[in-house]
């Protein structure tokens, strides 16, 4: 049978399409129309509303498999020629035009609409959201890092921070963070042009190909054996010493195999153990809600969004904490979340918790938990993951795991196995408190990194580079961390069996080293300085905002201030 052709569209022609409202995305240089999937996909309807209008080969290859990738050739619709330069999602505030009738037959991009990598200027960008205090500014080379004599742009362009005045009421003082923060990436990081990033991509794939060749995707299974006989120890010692009447010791215990379990659940997560959609999805939904009462269909939803949009303010929900956490001064604008569809307002609470987030930082880690119980509730019983497909059965198991879970933990181990309501109260705390170091450890990999917006033409592997940092520790303690203080490895190849992350992080390291992109390692104390460091200076930043508009307020006060 010959193989089938399709239709050459012009970026015109996907550009009418998307104003359409159609999720149209590209693939190995092949068109894709996403909307009969959407409510289907499981990983959720947002990982590829951010796709849309962007080349997303890169991101459909490192999360999905060979058998998922070639589903998504039904899907097909059309074919383009040439390098393609992305837009802006409209999720993302892109603007599209539709496509007029005398349009239909263009085959030919116009000229002007081939994006210059320089500027965001494309025909999907002006007027797509507020002013960016660095796209939109009268700088129309800063997004070029080398000029054509090779020299750097002096990051003096920009203002220091130290230098501003704050006036008004900071909203200018704020701009001027951002456009530094900006201007620093952009002079740290290789150029966002075509010929870089094509570069940097190749190269990744040529990474990709070796990881592969290496057997760096095969599962050891005798190291989940080792797994599984630790997490079946703890819980049989916390059983036994809930029986003994040694509630504080058998809370610890259950707390540590919940600590442990989440890391083979983010495994299966990811289709890194059995690589079987199905197989593996069992499996972390038999850890994640039958064992541990949360939801692997909700982390599945908000984790590949966040793979995607990494540490992005507006739109990743693993950096969206507030009124309680901000990692980056933008959260003061009243920002809009694209994953929670809600405006995160910088309101009296966010302003009192986040001049002391640094010091706060690790007693609200200490409850992460229960917040996780509260997504994952709204994420079953309000429906949000796929109710057709292939997926459409997990919901129903995952409420039935919910229903087992707080049968064996709240009514047959709280309710029924401790006497007193007081110390019910002592065995769920502690029980709650001993994963914090989970929670601690997923903020260490981001927080302290880039939530510079640097345009559609960055690529995925800088991408993941530049906001996402490892944490150095002696093999012994890998069982600790769980895989998780390889995240630049993980983000570059997520379906990695974890196991095999420490293997890959020289291939990785000499990668950085070639495109010459910075490789982010700290050690567990050091990463942790780093983090509390960005919250610290957040939380000047929100003092020197508050002072800023206290004096904005007493200069309109009629009575107090007095006008001039």
């Amino acid at each position: 049978m010959a193989a089938k052709t399709y239709p050459l569209l012009s970026r015109r022609q996907i550009e009418g399409m998307i104003a359409e409202g159609r999720s149209i995305f590209i693939v190995n240089q092949y068109v894709l129309k996403a909307d009969p999937w959407l409510k289907y996909h499981p990983g959720g309807d947002k990982a590829i509303l951010h796709m849309v209008g962007r080349d997303a080969t890169d991101e459909v290859n490192a999360l999905h498999s060979l058998e998922a990738r070639q589903q998504m050739n039904r899907y097909r619709i059309g074919r383009i020629e040439g390098r393609w330069a992305n837009f802006i999602p409209p999720i993302q505030g892109g603007k599209f035009r539709p496509l007029l009738d005398d349009e239909q037959d263009d085959r030919v991009d116009d000229a002007s609409e081939e994006c210059d990598p320089s500027s965001t200027e494309s025909s999907s960008v002006l007027g797509s959201r507020d002013p960016s205090p660095v796209f939109d500014s009268a700088q129309p080379t800063i997004r070029n890092r080398r000029a054509a004599d090779g020299v750097l742009p002096s990051a003096a362009s920009t203002p220091s921070v130290s230098s501003v005045e704050p006036d008004g009421d900071g909203m200018s003082y704020l701009d001027t963070v951002t456009k530094e923060k900006t201007t620093l990436d952009l002079e740290k990081y290789p150029s966002l042009d075509f010929d870089t990033q094509d570069a940097i991509v190749a190269k990744y794939h040529e990474l990709a190909r070796r990881m592969e060749a290496e057997g760096f995707y095969h599962c050891n299974y005798w190291a989940y054996a080792i797994e599984g006989t630790r997490y079946s120890m703890l819980f049989g010692l916390s059983f036994l010493f809930l029986h003994w009447g040694w509630y504080i010791t058998s809370a610890m215990c259950l707390g540590a195999v919940w600590h442990q379990m989440v890391f083979t659940a983010h495994d299966a997560g990811h289709m890194g153990i059995t690589h079987n959609f199905h197989g593996d999805t069992v499996i972390g939904i038999i850890i994640a809600d039958f064992l541990g009462g949360l939801s692997l269909g909700w982390w599945k939803r908000n984790h590949n969004v966040h793979h995607i949009v990494t540490n992005a303010p507006e739109h990743d929900p693993d950096i969206e904490h507030m009124p309680f956490l901000a990692v980056s001064h933008r959260f003061f604008g009243n920002m809009r979340s694209t994953y929670y569809d809600r405006v995160m307002e910088y309101d009296a609470v966010a302003k009192v918790m986040l001049r002391v987030q640094h010091y706060t930082y690790y007693l609200l880690l200490l409850f992460g938990r229960l917040n996780l119980y509260r997504l994952s509730w709204d994420y079953l019983l309000m429906g949000r993951g796929p109710r057709k497909g292939p997926a459409m059965w997990h919901r129903w198991l995952e409420i039935a795991g919910h229903v087992f879970f707080w049968a064996w933990y709240g009514y047959g181990v709280l309710y029924k196995s401790i006497p007193d309501n007081s110390t019910r109260l002592v065995y769920f705390l502690i029980s709650h408190i001993v994963p914090m170091p989970v929670h601690a450890q997923i903020c260490l990999s981001h927080f302290a990194m880039s939530t510079s917006d640097l345009g559609p033409h960055e690529s995925f592997p800088q991408k993941m580079l530049r906001t996402t940092m490892d944490i150095d520790c002696p093999q012994w303690l890998d069982f600790f961390h769980g895989g998780l203080q390889f995240q630049v490895i993980h983000h570059l190849f997520p379906r990695m069996p974890r196991h095999n992350l420490r293997r890959a992080q020289k291939l990785v390291q000499e990668f950085c080293n070639e495109i010459g992109i910075p490789y982010a390692l700290y050690g567990f104390v050091d990463g942790n300085k780093q983090v509390v460091g960005t919250l610290a200076e957040v939380s000047r930043q929100a003092a020197i905002l508050a002072k800023c508009q206290k004096v904005l307020a007493e200069s309109e006060d009629p009575i107090h201030g007095h006008h001039h």
